[in-house]
């Protein structure tokens, strides 16, 4: 599988994190965490990158990512009870916003860490 060492390493540093913090903390203090862990580790991350979203030609706002890991590996931070479809929803508009292949959508609030994979049906490799 494309980027299965960048994810297991991703979900790894996830779930240190929240073994160490638990859940119940701000969504902000757990991505610092997991910027620190993965930094630790040697992956560039860059946070609230943000792309302008457009309708009919026009700019209408911006939308932003928690991280961005290596610049191939979009990571959405959830600090919620459970994920729902509409988070789901918001990492695949993520994706595509973005033109990447694969992404996570991490919950931390829940007792048991949370995360799934996204992956952008749509990716355009020639971007």
């Amino acid at each position: 599988m494309k980027y299965e060492q960048l994810t297991y390493e991703i979900i790894n540093s996830a779930m240190e994190v929240h073994s160490d913090l638990g859940n119940g903390f701000r969504e902000v203090y757990y991505q610092r965490a997991m910027i620190i862990d993965l930094k630790e580790k040697g992956y560039r991350c860059s946070t609230e990158v943000s792309m302008p979203v457009y309708y009919k030609d026009q700019k209408i706002g911006r939308q932003r990512v928690d991280l961005l890991v290596d610049d191939t590996l979009m990571v959405e931070l959830k600090a919620i009870p459970k994920i729902y479809d509409t988070h789901l929803g918001q990492a695949f508009n993520y994706l595509s916003l973005f033109n990447l292949d694969i992404g996570l959508l991490i919950n931390f609030g829940a007792r048991k860490l949370e995360f799934k994979r996204v992956y952008n049906k749509n990716y355009n490799k020639a971007d």
